[in-house]
Protein backbone atom coordinates (compact mmCIF):
# COMPACT_ATOMS: atom_id res chain seq x y z
CA UNK A 1 0.00 0.00 0.00
CA UNK A 2 1.39 3.41 -0.96
CA UNK A 3 2.15 5.85 1.81
CA UNK A 4 1.16 9.45 1.17
CA UNK A 5 1.70 11.61 4.26
CA UNK A 6 1.16 14.81 2.28
CA UNK A 7 -2.22 13.63 1.00
CA UNK A 8 -3.28 12.55 4.50
CA UNK A 9 -2.40 15.94 5.93
CA UNK A 10 -4.13 17.72 3.07
CA UNK A 11 -7.36 15.77 3.60
CA UNK A 12 -7.36 16.50 7.35
CA UNK A 13 -6.61 20.17 6.70
CA UNK A 14 -9.47 20.50 4.24
CA UNK A 15 -11.83 18.82 6.71
CA UNK A 16 -10.78 21.06 9.59
CA UNK A 17 -11.05 24.23 7.51
CA UNK A 18 -14.45 23.18 6.25
CA UNK A 19 -15.75 22.44 9.74
CA UNK A 20 -14.19 25.47 11.39
CA UNK A 21 -15.40 27.74 8.63
CA UNK A 22 -19.02 27.11 9.66
CA UNK A 23 -18.54 28.28 13.25
CA UNK A 24 -16.12 31.19 13.33
CA UNK A 25 -16.45 33.79 16.06
CA UNK A 26 -18.75 32.25 18.61
CA UNK A 27 -16.56 29.39 19.73
CA UNK A 28 -14.00 29.74 22.51
CA UNK A 29 -10.73 27.94 21.57
CA UNK A 30 -9.94 24.94 23.75
CA UNK A 31 -7.16 25.87 26.16
CA UNK A 32 -3.83 24.21 25.32
CA UNK A 33 -2.75 21.72 27.96
CA UNK A 34 -5.96 19.71 28.22
CA UNK A 35 -6.18 16.18 26.81
CA UNK A 36 -7.99 17.23 23.63
CA UNK A 37 -5.13 19.61 22.73
CA UNK A 38 -2.60 16.79 23.15
CA UNK A 39 -4.79 14.45 21.13
CA UNK A 40 -5.17 16.90 18.25
CA UNK A 41 -1.44 17.71 18.18
CA UNK A 42 -0.21 14.10 18.35
CA UNK A 43 -2.93 12.30 16.40
CA UNK A 44 -3.92 14.91 13.82
CA UNK A 45 -1.02 17.44 13.74
CA UNK A 46 -3.50 20.23 14.40
CA UNK A 47 -2.99 22.95 17.01
CA UNK A 48 -5.57 25.66 16.28
CA UNK A 49 -9.12 24.38 16.70
CA UNK A 50 -12.33 25.05 18.60
CA UNK A 51 -14.86 22.89 20.39
CA UNK A 52 -17.15 22.55 17.37
CA UNK A 53 -14.27 21.39 15.18
CA UNK A 54 -13.09 18.84 17.75
CA UNK A 55 -16.61 17.48 18.19
CA UNK A 56 -17.33 17.16 14.47
CA UNK A 57 -14.00 15.48 13.76
CA UNK A 58 -14.80 12.80 16.37
CA UNK A 59 -18.49 12.39 15.53
CA UNK A 60 -17.62 9.35 13.46
CA UNK A 61 -21.13 8.60 12.20
CA UNK A 62 -21.98 12.31 11.77
CA UNK A 63 -25.12 11.89 13.88
CA UNK A 64 -24.62 15.07 15.92
CA UNK A 65 -24.03 13.07 19.10
CA UNK A 66 -21.17 11.14 20.68
CA UNK A 67 -22.22 7.65 21.75
CA UNK A 68 -20.32 5.57 24.30
CA UNK A 69 -18.50 3.78 21.49
CA UNK A 70 -17.40 7.09 19.96
CA UNK A 71 -16.10 8.37 23.29
CA UNK A 72 -14.07 5.18 23.81
CA UNK A 73 -12.81 5.32 20.23
CA UNK A 74 -11.68 8.94 20.63
CA UNK A 75 -9.69 7.97 23.72
CA UNK A 76 -8.18 5.09 21.72
CA UNK A 77 -9.80 2.46 23.92
CA UNK A 78 -11.25 0.47 21.03
CA UNK A 79 -7.83 0.14 19.41
CA UNK A 80 -6.03 -3.23 19.68
CA UNK A 81 -3.09 -1.45 21.36
CA UNK A 82 -5.40 -0.82 24.33
CA UNK A 83 -6.17 -4.50 24.89
CA UNK A 84 -4.67 -4.31 28.40
CA UNK A 85 -7.16 -1.65 29.49
CA UNK A 86 -9.79 -3.46 31.56
CA UNK A 87 -13.54 -3.17 31.04
CA UNK A 88 -13.70 -1.55 34.49
CA UNK A 89 -11.25 1.16 33.37
CA UNK A 90 -13.25 1.74 30.19
CA UNK A 91 -16.42 2.08 32.25
CA UNK A 92 -14.65 4.62 34.49
CA UNK A 93 -13.67 6.71 31.43
CA UNK A 94 -17.24 6.69 30.13
CA UNK A 95 -18.75 7.47 33.52
CA UNK A 96 -16.39 10.39 34.10
CA UNK A 97 -16.78 11.94 30.64
CA UNK A 98 -20.57 11.59 30.68
CA UNK A 99 -20.75 13.01 34.22
CA UNK A 100 -18.89 16.11 33.06
CA UNK A 101 -20.39 16.71 29.63
CA UNK A 102 -23.76 14.93 29.32
CA UNK A 103 -25.97 17.68 30.69
CA UNK A 104 -29.34 15.96 30.22
CA UNK A 105 -28.05 12.58 31.47
CA UNK A 106 -29.32 10.61 28.47
CA UNK A 107 -26.10 8.62 28.06
CA UNK A 108 -24.73 10.47 25.05
CA UNK A 109 -23.19 13.87 24.32
CA UNK A 110 -24.65 16.27 21.79
CA UNK A 111 -22.64 18.83 19.89
CA UNK A 112 -24.37 21.61 21.84
CA UNK A 113 -23.56 19.97 25.17
CA UNK A 114 -19.89 19.63 24.29
CA UNK A 115 -19.58 23.22 23.05
CA UNK A 116 -21.28 24.54 26.19
CA UNK A 117 -19.00 22.42 28.39
CA UNK A 118 -15.89 23.83 26.67
CA UNK A 119 -17.19 27.40 26.60
CA UNK A 120 -17.77 27.10 30.37
CA UNK A 121 -14.08 26.22 30.81
CA UNK A 122 -14.37 22.44 30.80
CA UNK A 123 -11.69 20.13 29.38
CA UNK A 124 -11.72 16.45 28.48
CA UNK A 125 -9.83 14.68 31.28
CA UNK A 126 -6.57 12.82 30.70
CA UNK A 127 -6.96 9.27 32.04
CA UNK A 128 -3.34 8.33 31.38
CA UNK A 129 -4.02 6.06 28.41
CA UNK A 130 -2.04 8.10 25.89
CA UNK A 131 -3.08 10.50 23.15
CA UNK A 132 -5.93 8.35 21.83
CA UNK A 133 -5.13 6.21 18.80
CA UNK A 134 -8.20 5.83 16.64
CA UNK A 135 -6.95 5.75 13.05
CA UNK A 136 -6.51 2.60 11.00
CA UNK A 137 -3.18 0.79 11.12
CA UNK A 138 -1.84 2.55 8.04
CA UNK A 139 -2.60 5.99 9.46
CA UNK A 140 -1.17 5.18 12.89
CA UNK A 141 2.05 3.78 11.39
CA UNK A 142 2.43 6.83 9.19
CA UNK A 143 1.78 9.47 11.84
CA UNK A 144 3.58 7.83 14.79
CA UNK A 145 6.50 6.15 13.08
CA UNK A 146 7.08 7.00 9.42
CA UNK A 147 6.76 10.78 9.87
CA UNK A 148 8.90 10.70 13.02
CA UNK A 149 11.81 8.60 11.78
CA UNK A 150 11.61 8.76 7.99
CA UNK A 151 10.71 11.26 5.27
CA UNK A 152 9.62 11.50 1.65
CA UNK A 153 13.15 10.68 0.46
CA UNK A 154 13.44 7.45 2.46
CA UNK A 155 14.11 4.44 0.25
CA UNK A 156 12.36 1.14 0.84
CA UNK A 157 15.64 -0.58 1.72
CA UNK A 158 16.12 1.95 4.56
CA UNK A 159 12.87 0.94 6.28
CA UNK A 160 14.59 -1.42 8.70
CA UNK A 161 13.18 -0.47 12.11
CA UNK A 162 11.24 -3.23 13.91
CA UNK A 163 8.06 -1.15 13.39
CA UNK A 164 8.74 -1.00 9.64
CA UNK A 165 9.38 -4.72 9.41
CA UNK A 166 6.21 -5.59 11.36
CA UNK A 167 4.16 -3.17 9.29
CA UNK A 168 5.24 -4.55 5.93
CA UNK A 169 5.10 -8.14 7.15
CA UNK A 170 1.41 -7.54 7.89
CA UNK A 171 0.98 -6.07 4.39
CA UNK A 172 2.62 -9.15 2.87
CA UNK A 173 0.32 -11.47 4.83
CA UNK A 174 -2.75 -9.56 3.64
CA UNK A 175 -1.57 -9.68 0.02
CA UNK A 176 -0.81 -13.42 0.27
CA UNK A 177 -4.31 -14.06 1.66
CA UNK A 178 -5.88 -12.01 -1.15
CA UNK A 179 -3.86 -13.90 -3.78
CA UNK A 180 -4.92 -17.24 -2.31
CA UNK A 181 -8.56 -16.21 -2.20
CA UNK A 182 -8.39 -14.99 -5.79
CA UNK A 183 -6.91 -18.33 -6.86
CA UNK A 184 -9.61 -20.26 -4.96
CA UNK A 185 -12.36 -18.10 -6.46
CA UNK A 186 -11.16 -18.96 -9.96
CA UNK A 187 -11.30 -22.72 -9.32
CA UNK A 188 -14.48 -24.60 -10.25
CA UNK A 189 -13.96 -27.09 -7.44
CA UNK A 190 -11.96 -26.36 -4.30
CA UNK A 191 -10.73 -29.73 -3.07
CA UNK A 192 -10.07 -28.44 0.46
CA UNK A 193 -13.81 -27.72 0.80
CA UNK A 194 -14.78 -31.33 0.07
CA UNK A 195 -15.10 -33.49 3.20
CA UNK A 196 -12.30 -36.06 3.32
CA UNK A 197 -14.66 -39.05 3.08
CA UNK A 198 -15.94 -37.87 -0.30
CA UNK A 199 -12.55 -37.20 -1.87
CA UNK A 200 -10.95 -39.58 -4.34
CA UNK A 201 -8.32 -41.64 -2.61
Amino acid sequence: MTRCPLLSRLCWSILILAVAGHHPPVQVPIVPGDWSARHMAEEHHITGFDAATFFTLHDYDQSGTWTSDEILRTYGLEDERSKDVTSHQRDDVLREVLKKVDLDRDGKITRQEYIKYCNDGGHLPDFGFGPGHHGDEEYEYEIHHFERYHNEDTKEEDLTHPEDIAHFKKHDAIEDAEDLQSKLDSMQIVEQNIPAKFRRS
